[in-house]
Protein backbone atom coordinates (compact mmCIF):
# COMPACT_ATOMS: atom_id res chain seq x y z
CA UNK A 1 0.00 0.00 0.00
CA UNK A 2 1.31 3.54 -0.63
CA UNK A 3 0.32 6.74 0.61
CA UNK A 4 -0.72 9.76 -1.90
CA UNK A 5 -0.54 13.54 -0.77
CA UNK A 6 -1.81 16.02 -2.56
CA UNK A 7 -1.54 19.52 -1.44
CA UNK A 8 -4.27 22.76 -2.11
CA UNK A 9 -4.13 23.43 -5.30
CA UNK A 10 -3.87 19.97 -6.31
CA UNK A 11 -7.72 20.47 -4.34
CA UNK A 12 -8.17 23.61 -5.44
CA UNK A 13 -11.16 23.80 -7.35
CA UNK A 14 -14.03 21.01 -8.78
CA UNK A 15 -11.45 20.09 -11.52
CA UNK A 16 -8.75 19.66 -10.04
CA UNK A 17 -10.85 17.38 -7.35
CA UNK A 18 -11.44 15.11 -10.18
CA UNK A 19 -8.09 14.76 -12.05
CA UNK A 20 -7.16 13.77 -8.16
CA UNK A 21 -10.01 11.35 -8.24
CA UNK A 22 -8.79 9.80 -11.52
CA UNK A 23 -5.22 9.73 -10.35
CA UNK A 24 -5.74 8.11 -6.86
CA UNK A 25 -8.43 5.33 -8.90
CA UNK A 26 -6.24 4.55 -11.35
CA UNK A 27 -3.20 3.98 -8.52
CA UNK A 28 -5.29 0.72 -6.84
CA UNK A 29 -5.94 0.42 -2.97
CA UNK A 30 -3.87 3.28 -0.93
CA UNK A 31 -4.25 5.74 1.60
CA UNK A 32 -4.98 9.76 0.51
CA UNK A 33 -3.81 12.41 2.59
CA UNK A 34 -5.46 15.63 1.43
CA UNK A 35 -4.96 19.35 2.49
CA UNK A 36 -6.96 22.25 2.39
CA UNK A 37 -8.65 23.64 -0.87
CA UNK A 38 -5.87 26.50 -1.88
CA UNK A 39 -6.59 29.79 -0.13
CA UNK A 40 -8.74 28.32 2.37
CA UNK A 41 -6.42 28.76 5.42
CA UNK A 42 -5.32 31.81 4.75
CA UNK A 43 -9.03 33.10 4.87
CA UNK A 44 -9.49 30.59 7.82
CA UNK A 45 -6.48 32.73 9.26
CA UNK A 46 -7.74 35.58 8.53
CA UNK A 47 -11.61 34.91 10.43
CA UNK A 48 -9.62 33.69 13.18
CA UNK A 49 -7.88 38.00 13.44
CA UNK A 50 -11.26 39.44 13.04
CA UNK A 51 -12.07 36.67 16.04
CA UNK A 52 -9.56 37.98 18.09
CA UNK A 53 -10.20 41.56 17.08
CA UNK A 54 -13.79 40.90 18.53
CA UNK A 55 -14.68 41.83 15.21
CA UNK A 56 -17.95 39.39 14.60
CA UNK A 57 -19.24 40.89 11.90
CA UNK A 58 -15.58 41.46 9.89
CA UNK A 59 -15.66 37.37 10.53
CA UNK A 60 -19.11 36.74 9.39
CA UNK A 61 -18.65 38.72 5.99
CA UNK A 62 -15.54 36.60 5.27
CA UNK A 63 -17.56 32.95 6.25
CA UNK A 64 -20.41 33.83 4.10
CA UNK A 65 -17.81 34.43 1.03
CA UNK A 66 -16.05 31.26 1.97
CA UNK A 67 -19.13 29.38 2.22
CA UNK A 68 -20.45 30.66 -1.27
CA UNK A 69 -16.91 29.24 -2.86
CA UNK A 70 -17.27 26.13 -1.47
CA UNK A 71 -21.28 25.54 -2.74
CA UNK A 72 -20.05 26.74 -5.88
CA UNK A 73 -17.56 24.22 -5.70
CA UNK A 74 -20.51 21.56 -5.17
CA UNK A 75 -22.40 22.40 -7.58
CA UNK A 76 -19.86 22.21 -10.45
CA UNK A 77 -18.13 18.79 -8.90
CA UNK A 78 -21.19 16.70 -8.45
CA UNK A 79 -23.57 15.30 -10.90
CA UNK A 80 -25.74 13.70 -8.56
CA UNK A 81 -28.62 16.02 -6.81
CA UNK A 82 -28.45 13.40 -3.61
CA UNK A 83 -24.55 13.78 -3.42
CA UNK A 84 -24.87 17.66 -4.11
CA UNK A 85 -27.18 17.66 -0.92
CA UNK A 86 -25.12 15.63 0.81
CA UNK A 87 -22.00 17.74 0.54
CA UNK A 88 -24.08 21.10 1.22
CA UNK A 89 -25.39 19.53 4.73
CA UNK A 90 -22.05 18.40 5.50
CA UNK A 91 -19.88 21.57 4.36
CA UNK A 92 -22.71 23.51 6.02
CA UNK A 93 -22.32 21.92 9.63
CA UNK A 94 -18.67 22.79 9.25
CA UNK A 95 -19.74 26.79 8.63
CA UNK A 96 -21.83 26.10 11.23
CA UNK A 97 -19.18 25.36 13.46
CA UNK A 98 -17.55 28.15 13.04
CA UNK A 99 -19.53 30.70 12.91
CA UNK A 100 -20.77 29.26 16.76
CA UNK A 101 -16.80 30.68 17.73
CA UNK A 102 -18.54 34.38 17.10
CA UNK A 103 -19.92 34.51 19.87
CA UNK A 104 -17.80 33.64 22.84
CA UNK A 105 -14.35 34.55 24.40
CA UNK A 106 -11.44 33.52 21.21
CA UNK A 107 -8.38 31.94 22.21
CA UNK A 108 -5.36 29.70 20.19
CA UNK A 109 -7.39 26.70 21.26
CA UNK A 110 -10.22 28.07 19.28
CA UNK A 111 -8.14 29.12 16.44
CA UNK A 112 -7.01 26.09 15.90
CA UNK A 113 -10.13 24.25 15.93
CA UNK A 114 -11.48 26.84 12.82
CA UNK A 115 -8.04 25.85 10.70
CA UNK A 116 -8.89 22.14 11.36
CA UNK A 117 -11.81 22.61 9.20
CA UNK A 118 -10.15 23.25 5.65
CA UNK A 119 -8.61 19.60 5.36
CA UNK A 120 -11.59 17.89 7.37
CA UNK A 121 -14.17 19.76 4.15
CA UNK A 122 -11.42 18.88 1.50
CA UNK A 123 -11.88 15.34 2.48
CA UNK A 124 -15.67 15.25 2.85
CA UNK A 125 -16.05 16.24 -0.45
CA UNK A 126 -13.15 13.96 -2.26
CA UNK A 127 -14.99 11.24 -0.51
CA UNK A 128 -18.62 12.11 -1.03
CA UNK A 129 -17.17 12.63 -5.36
CA UNK A 130 -15.64 9.26 -5.08
CA UNK A 131 -18.40 7.29 -3.43
CA UNK A 132 -20.84 8.54 -6.26
CA UNK A 133 -18.66 7.45 -8.74
CA UNK A 134 -18.97 4.25 -7.38
CA UNK A 135 -15.40 3.34 -5.88
CA UNK A 136 -15.60 2.58 -2.26
CA UNK A 137 -14.09 5.10 -0.70
CA UNK A 138 -13.77 5.27 3.41
CA UNK A 139 -12.88 8.65 5.23
CA UNK A 140 -10.34 8.25 7.86
CA UNK A 141 -10.48 11.00 10.17
CA UNK A 142 -6.78 12.09 11.32
CA UNK A 143 -8.06 13.10 14.84
CA UNK A 144 -8.64 10.03 15.81
CA UNK A 145 -5.07 8.34 15.13
CA UNK A 146 -2.87 11.39 14.74
CA UNK A 147 -1.42 13.00 17.73
CA UNK A 148 1.31 14.77 19.19
CA UNK A 149 2.72 14.14 22.78
CA UNK A 150 3.53 17.44 25.62
CA UNK A 151 6.51 18.53 23.71
CA UNK A 152 4.46 18.31 20.06
CA UNK A 153 6.26 15.44 18.96
CA UNK A 154 3.73 12.67 17.09
CA UNK A 155 3.40 9.80 19.21
CA UNK A 156 4.86 7.31 16.64
CA UNK A 157 3.64 4.53 18.24
CA UNK A 158 -0.03 5.70 19.11
CA UNK A 159 -0.64 6.75 15.71
CA UNK A 160 0.87 3.56 14.57
CA UNK A 161 -1.78 1.72 16.67
CA UNK A 162 -4.99 3.69 16.07
CA UNK A 163 -4.52 3.84 12.27
CA UNK A 164 -4.07 0.34 11.55
CA UNK A 165 -7.04 -0.20 13.68
CA UNK A 166 -9.13 2.06 12.09
CA UNK A 167 -8.15 0.93 7.88
CA UNK A 168 -8.72 -2.71 9.63
CA UNK A 169 -12.58 -1.85 10.67
CA UNK A 170 -12.96 -1.85 6.76
CA UNK A 171 -11.01 -4.00 4.89
CA UNK A 172 -13.39 -4.07 2.26
CA UNK A 173 -12.52 -0.37 0.94
CA UNK A 174 -10.83 0.90 -2.24
CA UNK A 175 -9.51 3.80 -1.17
CA UNK A 176 -9.05 5.51 2.27
CA UNK A 177 -9.18 8.90 2.77
CA UNK A 178 -7.69 10.67 5.19
CA UNK A 179 -6.52 14.66 6.29
CA UNK A 180 -3.07 16.24 6.28
CA UNK A 181 -1.69 18.94 8.78
CA UNK A 182 -4.63 18.14 11.83
CA UNK A 183 -3.83 16.52 14.73
CA UNK A 184 -4.84 16.46 18.68
CA UNK A 185 -2.20 17.44 21.14
CA UNK A 186 -1.51 15.79 24.54
CA UNK A 187 -4.49 17.01 25.86
CA UNK A 188 -6.70 15.68 23.37
CA UNK A 189 -7.48 19.20 22.28
CA UNK A 190 -7.22 20.14 18.25
CA UNK A 191 -3.76 20.90 17.05
CA UNK A 192 -1.90 20.73 13.87
CA UNK A 193 2.01 19.68 12.96
CA UNK A 194 2.36 22.97 12.01
CA UNK A 195 6.27 21.74 10.44
CA UNK A 196 5.73 20.30 7.28
CA UNK A 197 2.26 20.10 7.34
CA UNK A 198 0.45 17.58 5.52
CA UNK A 199 3.80 16.71 4.00
CA UNK A 200 4.72 15.66 7.64
CA UNK A 201 1.18 13.98 7.94
CA UNK A 202 1.79 11.67 4.82
CA UNK A 203 5.29 10.41 6.15
CA UNK A 204 4.14 9.87 9.25
CA UNK A 205 1.16 7.55 7.82
CA UNK A 206 3.54 5.63 5.40
CA UNK A 207 6.13 5.08 8.51
CA UNK A 208 2.77 3.78 10.38
CA UNK A 209 1.87 1.45 8.30
CA UNK A 210 5.36 0.46 6.73
CA UNK A 211 4.36 1.84 3.21
CA UNK A 212 5.60 0.74 -0.38
CA UNK A 213 6.34 4.66 -0.87
CA UNK A 214 5.02 8.02 -0.12
CA UNK A 215 4.09 10.29 -3.31
CA UNK A 216 3.84 13.91 -2.86
CA UNK A 217 1.57 15.00 -5.71
CA UNK A 218 1.93 18.77 -6.17
CA UNK A 219 1.39 21.36 -9.55
CA UNK A 220 5.65 20.75 -10.31
CA UNK A 221 7.40 17.34 -11.91
CA UNK A 222 9.66 16.75 -8.99
CA UNK A 223 12.59 18.54 -7.36
CA UNK A 224 14.05 20.49 -10.13
CA UNK A 225 18.30 21.27 -10.55
CA UNK A 226 17.92 24.94 -10.12
CA UNK A 227 14.90 27.74 -9.38
CA UNK A 228 12.69 27.59 -12.67
CA UNK A 229 11.31 31.20 -11.61
CA UNK A 230 14.97 32.70 -12.42
CA UNK A 231 16.36 30.16 -14.76
CA UNK A 232 15.49 28.72 -17.61
CA UNK A 233 15.73 25.19 -18.80
CA UNK A 234 15.91 23.33 -15.54
CA UNK A 235 15.33 20.11 -15.32
CA UNK A 236 13.48 17.42 -11.79
CA UNK A 237 16.19 15.53 -10.91
CA UNK A 238 15.92 11.65 -11.08
CA UNK A 239 16.71 10.71 -8.18
CA UNK A 240 18.24 12.33 -4.93
CA UNK A 241 19.21 10.57 -1.29
CA UNK A 242 17.43 11.91 1.98
CA UNK A 243 19.92 14.24 3.36
CA UNK A 244 20.55 15.87 -0.45
CA UNK A 245 16.49 16.30 -0.38
CA UNK A 246 16.72 17.69 3.14
CA UNK A 247 19.32 20.06 2.44
CA UNK A 248 17.10 21.18 -0.79
CA UNK A 249 13.91 21.80 1.25
CA UNK A 250 15.64 23.32 3.98
CA UNK A 251 17.66 26.04 1.51
CA UNK A 252 14.77 26.67 -0.23
CA UNK A 253 13.19 24.46 -2.78
CA UNK A 254 9.74 24.89 -1.72
CA UNK A 255 8.16 21.90 -3.24
CA UNK A 256 8.91 19.53 -0.11
CA UNK A 257 9.35 20.64 3.93
CA UNK A 258 12.67 19.15 5.18
CA UNK A 259 10.28 18.19 8.34
CA UNK A 260 8.67 14.63 6.42
CA UNK A 261 11.71 13.73 5.25
CA UNK A 262 12.49 12.09 8.58
CA UNK A 263 9.60 9.21 9.47
CA UNK A 264 10.28 8.20 6.00
CA UNK A 265 13.93 8.03 5.88
CA UNK A 266 14.41 5.96 9.37
CA UNK A 267 11.78 3.94 7.98
CA UNK A 268 13.50 3.58 4.54
CA UNK A 269 10.44 4.14 2.76
CA UNK A 270 11.03 5.97 -0.56
CA UNK A 271 9.42 9.20 -1.38
CA UNK A 272 8.49 10.11 -4.71
CA UNK A 273 7.59 13.83 -6.13
CA UNK A 274 4.94 13.81 -8.69
CA UNK A 275 2.74 16.62 -10.71
CA UNK A 276 -0.88 16.33 -11.07
CA UNK A 277 -0.49 18.17 -13.89
CA UNK A 278 1.70 15.81 -15.88
CA UNK A 279 0.81 12.33 -13.76
CA UNK A 280 2.83 10.06 -16.36
CA UNK A 281 5.89 12.03 -15.60
CA UNK A 282 8.76 10.15 -13.62
CA UNK A 283 9.24 13.02 -11.38
CA UNK A 284 12.13 12.90 -8.02
CA UNK A 285 12.42 9.66 -6.16
CA UNK A 286 13.95 10.19 -3.05
CA UNK A 287 15.62 7.60 -0.69
CA UNK A 288 18.31 6.16 1.69
CA UNK A 289 20.81 4.98 -1.10
CA UNK A 290 23.60 7.59 -2.46
CA UNK A 291 23.56 8.11 -6.29
CA UNK A 292 26.92 8.52 -7.85
CA UNK A 293 29.48 11.64 -6.84
CA UNK A 294 27.26 14.74 -8.73
CA UNK A 295 26.04 17.98 -7.98
CA UNK A 296 22.37 17.20 -8.67
CA UNK A 297 20.81 20.71 -7.73
CA UNK A 298 20.95 24.37 -6.35
CA UNK A 299 18.49 26.27 -4.36
CA UNK A 300 18.24 29.72 -2.50
CA UNK A 301 16.97 30.65 0.16
CA UNK A 302 16.25 34.68 1.00
CA UNK A 303 15.82 36.91 4.02
CA UNK A 304 18.84 36.17 5.31
CA UNK A 305 20.65 38.46 8.05
CA UNK A 306 24.46 38.11 8.76
CA UNK A 307 25.99 38.86 12.10
CA UNK A 308 29.56 38.83 12.87
CA UNK A 309 30.89 39.34 16.24
CA UNK A 310 34.69 40.28 16.40
CA UNK A 311 36.39 40.04 19.48
CA UNK A 312 39.92 39.76 20.85
CA UNK A 313 38.84 37.70 24.07
CA UNK A 314 38.14 34.96 21.27
CA UNK A 315 41.92 34.47 20.71
CA UNK A 316 43.28 31.40 22.37
CA UNK A 317 40.34 31.31 24.09
CA UNK A 318 37.94 28.42 25.24
CA UNK A 319 34.14 28.49 25.66
CA UNK A 320 33.38 31.71 23.52
CA UNK A 321 31.36 29.98 20.68
CA UNK A 322 29.74 28.57 23.46
CA UNK A 323 28.49 31.94 25.19
CA UNK A 324 27.45 32.88 21.62
CA UNK A 325 25.38 29.71 20.49
CA UNK A 326 23.89 30.50 23.78
CA UNK A 327 22.61 33.75 23.20
CA UNK A 328 20.74 32.50 19.93
CA UNK A 329 19.65 29.51 22.10
CA UNK A 330 17.78 31.92 24.22
CA UNK A 331 16.13 33.87 22.18
CA UNK A 332 15.08 30.19 20.06
CA UNK A 333 16.70 31.95 16.82
CA UNK A 334 18.31 29.17 14.63
CA UNK A 335 21.08 29.65 13.37
CA UNK A 336 21.98 28.03 9.40
CA UNK A 337 25.49 29.03 8.45
CA UNK A 338 28.61 29.47 10.55
CA UNK A 339 32.08 30.47 10.05
CA UNK A 340 34.81 31.05 12.08
CA UNK A 341 38.51 32.72 12.58
CA UNK A 342 40.79 33.13 15.05
CA UNK A 343 39.34 36.11 16.16
CA UNK A 344 35.61 36.62 15.27
CA UNK A 345 32.68 34.28 13.99
CA UNK A 346 29.76 35.15 11.93
CA UNK A 347 26.78 33.19 11.66
CA UNK A 348 23.30 33.78 9.42
CA UNK A 349 19.47 33.85 10.95
CA UNK A 350 16.31 33.83 9.04
CA UNK A 351 14.37 35.61 11.17
CA UNK A 352 14.91 38.86 13.35
CA UNK A 353 12.14 38.74 15.44
CA UNK A 354 14.68 38.66 18.54
CA UNK A 355 17.29 40.33 16.58
CA UNK A 356 17.69 43.83 18.44
CA UNK A 357 18.01 41.34 21.49
CA UNK A 358 20.50 38.63 20.19
CA UNK A 359 22.71 42.02 19.48
CA UNK A 360 22.66 43.80 22.33
CA UNK A 361 23.65 40.19 23.95
CA UNK A 362 26.44 40.05 21.56
CA UNK A 363 27.90 42.91 22.48
CA UNK A 364 28.99 42.13 25.80
CA UNK A 365 31.37 39.62 23.85
CA UNK A 366 32.83 42.13 20.92
CA UNK A 367 32.34 44.51 18.06
CA UNK A 368 29.02 43.40 16.12
CA UNK A 369 28.45 44.08 12.61
CA UNK A 370 24.94 43.28 10.67
CA UNK A 371 24.44 42.58 6.96
CA UNK A 372 20.62 42.39 5.90
CA UNK A 373 18.72 41.68 2.65
CA UNK A 374 21.17 38.48 1.92
CA UNK A 375 20.47 34.95 0.17
CA UNK A 376 22.18 31.15 0.79
CA UNK A 377 23.21 29.91 -2.61
CA UNK A 378 23.14 26.08 -1.63
CA UNK A 379 24.55 24.03 -3.69
CA UNK A 380 23.68 20.11 -3.34
CA UNK A 381 25.35 16.67 -4.22
CA UNK A 382 26.97 13.48 -3.69
CA UNK A 383 30.15 15.97 -2.36
CA UNK A 384 32.61 14.07 -0.02
CA UNK A 385 35.66 15.86 0.85
CA UNK A 386 37.66 13.36 -0.92
CA UNK A 387 36.49 13.59 -4.66
CA UNK A 388 38.24 16.70 -5.85
CA UNK A 389 36.98 19.29 -8.01
CA UNK A 390 33.49 20.20 -7.00
CA UNK A 391 33.28 22.88 -4.39
CA UNK A 392 36.24 24.29 -7.12
CA UNK A 393 33.93 24.49 -9.69
CA UNK A 394 31.30 26.22 -7.54
CA UNK A 395 33.50 28.85 -6.76
CA UNK A 396 34.29 29.45 -10.04
CA UNK A 397 30.79 29.78 -11.50
CA UNK A 398 30.50 32.51 -8.75
CA UNK A 399 34.35 34.49 -9.55
CA UNK A 400 32.56 37.64 -10.25
CA UNK A 401 30.28 37.68 -7.67
CA UNK A 402 31.33 39.05 -4.10
CA UNK A 403 30.80 36.21 -1.91
CA UNK A 404 29.88 37.33 1.81
CA UNK A 405 30.64 33.77 3.62
CA UNK A 406 31.33 30.46 2.11
CA UNK A 407 29.84 27.00 3.96
CA UNK A 408 31.64 23.82 3.33
CA UNK A 409 32.63 20.31 5.01
CA UNK A 410 29.77 20.51 7.69
CA UNK A 411 27.86 17.94 5.76
CA UNK A 412 28.93 15.64 2.64
CA UNK A 413 25.84 16.95 0.62
CA UNK A 414 26.29 21.06 0.38
CA UNK A 415 28.40 23.97 -0.40
CA UNK A 416 26.71 27.02 1.06
CA UNK A 417 27.19 30.92 -0.19
CA UNK A 418 25.99 33.98 1.40
CA UNK A 419 25.36 36.70 -1.45
CA UNK A 420 23.65 39.67 -2.01
CA UNK A 421 19.94 39.51 -2.70
CA UNK A 422 21.14 41.64 -5.91
CA UNK A 423 22.89 38.60 -7.10
CA UNK A 424 20.86 36.14 -6.57
CA UNK A 425 19.30 35.65 -10.02
CA UNK A 426 23.07 36.24 -11.26
CA UNK A 427 24.10 33.89 -9.48
CA UNK A 428 21.41 30.44 -9.92
CA UNK A 429 22.16 31.54 -13.45
CA UNK A 430 26.10 31.24 -13.40
CA UNK A 431 26.24 28.34 -11.29
CA UNK A 432 23.62 25.99 -14.03
CA UNK A 433 26.05 27.43 -16.90
CA UNK A 434 29.23 25.46 -15.40
CA UNK A 435 27.43 22.56 -13.25
CA UNK A 436 25.01 21.41 -15.34
CA UNK A 437 26.69 22.30 -18.73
Amino acid sequence: MKVLKFGGTSVGSAERIKNVANIVTSKGKNIVVLSAMAGTTNTLVEIADYLYKKNADGAKETINLLEKKYFQTIDELYSKESSKEEATREIKACFNYIRSFTKDIFTLFEEKEILAQGEIMSTIMMNLYLNEQGINSVLIPALEYMKTDKNGEPETQFIKQRLINLLDKHPEADIYITQGYICRNAYGEIDNLQRGGSDYSASLVGAAIGAEEIEIWTDIDGMHNNDPRFVEGTKPVEKLNFEEAAELAYFGAKILHPTCIQPAKLNNIPVRLLSTLEPTAKGTLIGNESVNYAIKAIAAKDNITSIKIKSGRMLLAYGFLRKVFEIFESHKTPIDMVVTSEVGVSVTIDSEKNLDNILDDLRKFGTVTVDRDMVIICVVGNLEWQNCGYEAMAMEALKNIPVRMISYGGSNYNISFLIRKEDKVKALNQLSQVLFK
